[in-house]
C-alpha cells in the first residue's frame, strides 16, 4: 500500500513543483501542457507584460509561451503567490493542488488564457480570511484514481478550518463537464465532502464548505 506526504507548496519546493509540471503532470498528451497554474493569480495587465509581450520578445511560438509561463511561475513561487499543495510519492512530486485566499484570484473556473474574463477578485467574498479557493487539480496519469485528489482535498479544508476560514470554495463543472475541465475536480467529490452549490457561473458551479 502507498503511502503519500502531502506537503504545503513554499519557496523550497520549488524544484519539485518544476519537475512535477514539466515532466509528470501532462506526460498523457494533456491540452494544458505547458502550464503551471499561475494565471488565476494574474491580473490581465500582469498577464500582457509578463506573458503576451515576453512570448512576443521570445518569438511568439511554443517555447517561447512555455517560457514565459515558466519564468513567472518561477517569480510567482519565489514570491509565495502560488499557494497550494504537492503530493509525494517516496519523495517525487505526483500531484498538485492549487489553493489559496480567494481574494489572491482574479479568476477561478474554466478561462481561455488568451481571452481571459474581467478581473473577478471580489466576487462572492466579503473580505480576506473569509474564504479559501480551490482552483485547480493536477495528477500524474499512473497515479489517477487512486484517491489522491480527495486526500488533497480533505487537507484543505482541514488546513482553512485551522486557519480561520468561514468556507472552502471549488468550480466544478456538472457531470464532469469535457476531460479539458478535469483539472476543477469532479462535483461528486466535492459533494461526498459537504460542498453545497451556491451558484452557478457559466459553465461552472460555485461549490462551499462551511467550516464554522
Amino acid at each position: 500500500m502507498n503511502t503519500y506526504e502531502i506537503k504545503k507548496l513554499s519557496p523550497d519546493l520549488a524544484k519539485d513543483y518544476f519537475d512535477f509540471f514539466d515532466n509528470r503532470a501532462f506526460s498523457d498528451g494533456s491540452p494544458f501542457y505547458p502550464c503551471y497554474c499561475n494565471a488565476f493569480n494574474l491580473s490581465k495587465d500582469r498577464m500582457k507584460t509578463e506573458l503576451y509581450q515576453k512570448a512576443e520578445e521570445y518569438g511568439n511560438n511554443f517555447e517561447s509561451w512555455k517560457r514565459v509561463l515558466r519564468e513567472s511561475a518561477e517569480r510567482m513561487v519565489a514570491a509565495g503567490e502560488i499557494q497550494g499543495y504537492l503530493v509525494f510519492d517516496k519523495g517525487v512530486s505526483v500531484g498538485w493542488c492549487n489553493a489559496n485566499e480567494r481574494l489572491n484570484y482574479y479568476r477561478t473556473g474554466e478561462f481561455d488564457l488568451h481571452t481571459p474574463p474581467e478581473d473577478e477578485a471580489a466576487v462572492n467574498c466579503n473580505g480576506r480570511g473569509e474564504v479559501k479557493a480551490i482552483v485547480c487539480f493536477e495528477i500524474a496519469p499512473d497515479y489517477r484514481g487512486k484517491g489522491i485528489a480527495s486526500m488533497l482535498l480533505n487537507r484543505v479544508c482541514e488546513d482553512a478550518k485551522a486557519e480561520g476560514f468561514k468556507y472552502v470554495e471549488a468550480y466544478p463543472v456538472k457531470d464532469g463537464g469535457y476531460m479539458g475541465m478535469a483539472f476543477t475536480g469532479p462535483m461528486h467529490m466535492y459533494e461526498k465532502a459537504g460542498f453545497e452549490v451556491v451558484s452557478q457561473n457559466g459553465k461552472s458551479y460555485v461549490m462551499r464548505k462551511t467550516l464554522v
